[in-house]
């Protein structure tokens, strides 16, 4: 039986419970790459062109994948890095109406996500906070220090994997890029595109010898705030952890 939140949801977020939305109202279309801050420093990632990793059947990958919770000490390198970004929120073209293709779908080419990543274990990289900046192919270097994956792991209600991990990916949405188009049903389109993101995450991880899990258990403002979001107009949807699978 669906509880009152949940039917209240279901029936609002229904085309006939639309109403008009901004961009029939002649709203200007929201921006949909986030620019750099201009504040912090720019690390360049390598190519995706030139980042070749060992293939892998793709019945392989998916039959193999699996939720992993322990990962090995080994770090990660800036090769692998690129490429778990880049097949998951990796800019292809960009469109006169500035809306992007990207590596996975989104209703409406939205795309209403920004990818954080509070690092542990990357070659080259200080543990911090990270926000990839997908037009450039490159991380902006937010806030630097070991502490900052334990405060993802108390806001994550204290979960271990994210202490081991190697990265853990932290997805915050802009709703309005999607609502501005899709109303009130867009929180629906949103959560979905969440799911598109992370299990590209679970096949390029698996496709390098990685383990992924997918987080949805947190405390909303405690991790809000550890990013420094407003809660509403941006807000984290979805984390995963990833690291070394142990052997």
């Amino acid at each position: 039986m669906i509880d009152a939140l949940g039917k209240h949801f279901i029936e609002q977020a229904k085309y006939q419970n639309m109403g008009l939305t901004p961009q029939k109202q002649g709203e200007p279309q929201p921006e949909y790459i986030q620019p750099a801050a201009g504040k912090f420093a720019i690390i360049e990632l390598p190519k995706p062109d030139q980042v070749h990793m060992p293939g892998k059947d793709l019945r392989t990958i998916i039959e193999q994948r699996t939720s992993v919770r322990k990962y090995e000490e080994q770090m990660l390198t800036m090769d692998e890095l690129s490429y778990l970004l880049w097949l998951t929120q990796g800019i292809k073209n960009v469109l006169p109406s500035n809306l992007t293709m990207r590596t996975v779908p989104s209703a409406g080419a939205r795309h209403p996500f920004e990818t954080w990543l509070s690092i542990n274990k990357v070659e080259s990289l200080m543990p911090g906070l990270y926000h990839y900046l997908p037009l450039e192919h490159a991380l902006e270097q937010v806030r630097l220090g070991e502490e900052i994956n334990q405060q993802v792991s108390i806001a994550a209600l204290k979960q271990g994997q994210i202490t081991n991990s190697a990265v853990t990916f932290i997805w915050v949405a802009h709703p309005y890029r999607t609502s501005w188009r899709y109303g009130s049903r867009a929180y629906r389109y949103i959560y979905l595109d969440a799911g598109h993101l992370c299990q590209n995450l679970h096949l390029a991880a698996e496709s390098i010898e990685c383990g992924v899990c997918a987080i949805g258990a947190y405390d909303d403002d405690k991790i809000n705030q550890v990013l420094d979001l407003d809660g509403e107009s941006q807000f984290v949807i979805y984390m995963a952890t990833l690291g070394k699978k142990k052997l």
